[in-house]
């Protein structure tokens, strides 16, 4: 018999019997539980995303806290209270949730610049440096040595906004964009009375996570070494990258050794234990449908061969083999699993990009596409899919030899 006969015959006295309603019932269980559990899991990658930061750039730095000490009236006037120890950055590596710990080296030395293409504008200022590891931004060309006379400048996003929205308009000077405050140099001094060095700085970047204005570490360490061999070189701030801020172990050794940090930080990741929660919930609702869903499917198949004995024993009697009759089950209902598998898929990727395209608004960045977490959930669901329905397929027909 040829074998699109054979398929006929098998089909119709092994799924005459079946219940179309019970069958998509279960589909729709699959399909809903699938979507939830797609979802729960994009809520939770996103949200880690945006508070943990993706290829070194996360869009409100919330893992990564500046901590420096508190001044109060009686650290006022003393040089070297503010200043980390050895043995207090030791301290707060050992921290609760506490990943990671470098320290912003500041300059110890005059640092005066002037734009020349707006008159008026020249200020003292401060510059810092941070391992490169703990920087969001890391532009091409980020290096000096002793010698060159360009120094590339990592700008403050913040700083750039109170320019433009505070400092500019009551000084009668232009705004800047990012675009333009690039194409700028800036000329730099370094030193004091003829014990000075004059350089070109250009903003090559912005930082969302550091507010300061980086240089290279070795630009900082060449200028403290010369202009101020003297001055001790301890950090007054230190940068944290740390697994969850909003723990409140954290919050107390803060608190108890009075350590200050930007507490909007803190606050955005006080919103990570509701997202969690939220994601947790909608993955248990979904792990609940998926297994009303595979349950009634299973249970949809072994009625179907229950009812299908008699057509089954004479199938057997014809010389059909057990694995021959499971194999064609499966060609016929996993399919169908994989298409509402698909459609949950389809639905993720649709609701991951227009989540993307509305935080653009808020400044945040998110992939078009779900990550690899979605997918790994996708595959696992599907595989234990297969495995449930494939035993269940063999056992019924073991059962009815």
């Amino acid at each position: 018999m040829k074998p699109l006969k054979q398929s006929k015959l098998v089909s119709k006295l092994l799924l005459r019997h079946r219940s179309n309603n019970r069958l998509w019932l279960s589909l729709v269980a699959l399909f809903a539980g699938t979507t939830l559990l797609l979802i729960a899991v994009m809520i939770w990658w996103n949200f880690s995303l945006i508070l943990n930061g993706s290829a070194n750039n996360d869009s409100l730095g919330s893992t990564f806290l500046t901590v420096g000490k508190n001044v109060t009236n009686e650290t006022m006037g003393k040089k070297n209270a503010t200043l980390f120890a050895p043995r207090e950055i030791e301290a707060v590596n050992a921290a609760p949730q506490v990943e990671d710990v470098g320290v912003l080296i500041a300059n110890k030395f005059p640092v005066y610049a002037s734009l020349s293409i707006a008159q008026g504008f020249a200020t003292d200022m401060f510059l810092e440096a941070v391992p490169e590891r703990f920087m969001d931004n890391k532009p091409f060309g980020w290096m000096w040595e002793p010698g060159n006379t360009q120094v590339p400048i990592i700008l403050s996003s913040d700083f750039l906004n109170m320019y433009n929205y505070g400092f500019a308009p009551s000084q009668n000077l232009p705004q800047l964009s990012q675009s333009t405050i690039q194409a700028l140099a800036f000329d730099l001094t370094i030193g004091r009375g003829i014990y000075v060095e004059h350089y070109t700085g250009r903003v090559v970047g912005f930082s969302d996570r550091i507010s300061s204005v980086l240089v290279p570490q070795s630009f900082i360490e060449y200028g403290n070494k010369t202009f101020a061999p003297t001055t001790p070189i301890a950090p007054s701030r230190l940068i944290v990258k740390v697994k969850d801020p909003s723990d409140k172990r954290f919050a107390d050794f803060l608190k108890k050794n009075d350590y200050t940090t930007n507490s909007e930080q803190l606050r955005w990741n006080k919103m990570r234990s509701v997202i969690e929660a939220v994601a947790s919930g909608t993955g248990l609702l979904a792990i609940l449908l998926m297994g009303i869903g595979t349950l009634v499917f299973i249970l949809f198949i072994e009625l179907t061969i229950a009812k299908a004995k008699q057509s089954l024993s004479l199938l057997l009697l014809m010389g059909y083999s057990p694995r021959y009759l499971a194999m064609f089950m499966l060609r016929r209902f996993v399919p169908l699993i994989f298409v509402s598998l698909g459609m949950a898929a389809i639905i993720a990727i649709v609701l991951q990009g227009i989540a993307a395209k509305k935080l653009i608004a808020m400044n945040l960045t998110l992939p078009d596409l779900p990550g690899m977490w979605v997918w790994a959930a996708l595959i696992v669901s599907a595989v234990a899919l297969l495995i449930f329905v494939s035993r269940a397929i063999f056992n019924s027909l073991r059962g009815s030899e």
